[in-house]
């Protein structure tokens, strides 16, 4: 069964993020290869960053435990000589950052293996103010050196938004294309909860025409693979909360829907 929604689903967001992220890459990725072959490869690749507190937000510092038990059957001394008395430790957990892996595409000449574009799907980390978004900007900026073509695709309302220096256009969704010919001007597409997910360009080399993304369809097809008609709990309330009026549109839409 179809998602309820003509575009992105917002439910999948809050609930089923990290399993959707690696199932809409890869399908990315399956989508390229037809167009670019056989002068490039696509490859899906990883990387791994460390977070203080995963993405689900779950607490990475534990409760604090002591042990103060007394197993050695003496009685407790009481006046006379002092007695040395063995210090019993507190137990504590150290903040243990968790390791992150997240998959990306690159385009590569099939020739010399260089990567001509890199293709990146944010994740809430890569949104997340302070050291979540700073290090996704400084991995940003490794691309740029390389001269290679970047685009980046967010489908999560929360967060916060890539920096351009001018303003973003009204959308809840975003993508931008960034041509290496023309870099630092970056093409950005936006569009709404209640609109079907574009078709984006994906630059190759500059004597090569671009190949195409139809997220929509990319979108559709992961939906379908996942189950995600029976797997993400409708009746539950949308994460992060939608506007008044996206909240009345998305209940008429779920009205059908189990």
């Amino acid at each position: 069964m179809p998602s309820p929604f003509p575009g992105m689903d917002p439910y999948i967001e809050e609930q089923h993020w990290q399993g959707f992220h690696t199932r809409f890459v890869t399908v990315l990725g399956d989508a390229l290869v037809g167009q670019v072959r056989p002068r490039y490869i696509v490859d899906v690749e990883e990387y791994v960053y460390l977070s203080r507190e995963s993405e689900e937000r779950e607490k990475l510092i534990g409760p604090d435990v002591s042990i103060a038990e007394d197993d050695t059957g003496w009685p407790p001394a009481s006046g006379g000589t002092a007695t040395a008395v063995a210090l019993q430790p507190v137990i504590r957990t150290l903040p243990t950052p968790k390791r992150r892996r997240q998959h990306f595409l690159t385009i590569r000449d099939r020739q010399n293996r260089n990567v001509v574009t890199v293709i990146e799907m944010l994740s809430p980390w890569n949104k997340a103010a302070g050291d979540g978004q700073n290090e996704y900007l400084s991995k940003r900026q490794n691309v740029f050196a390389t001269h290679a073509n970047l685009v980046e695709i967010d489908l999560l309302r929360r967060g916060v938004r890539l920096p351009t220096v001018e303003p973003l256009p009204t959308g809840d969704y975003f993508a931008f294309v960034c041509r290496r010919s023309r870099f630092p001007k970056v093409d950005v597409y936006a569009w709404t909860l209640r609109d079907k997910l574009p078709s984006i360009p994906v630059p190759l080399s500059d004597e090569d025409p671009d190949a195409v993304l139809d997220l929509q369809n990319i979108f559709s097809t992961t939906y379908d693979r996942a189950g995600y008609d029976y797997a993400l709990k409708y009746a539950a309330e949308v994460v992060p909360p939608l506007p008044e009026s996206d909240a009345a549109w998305a209940q008429v839409r779920l009205k059908p829907h189990p």
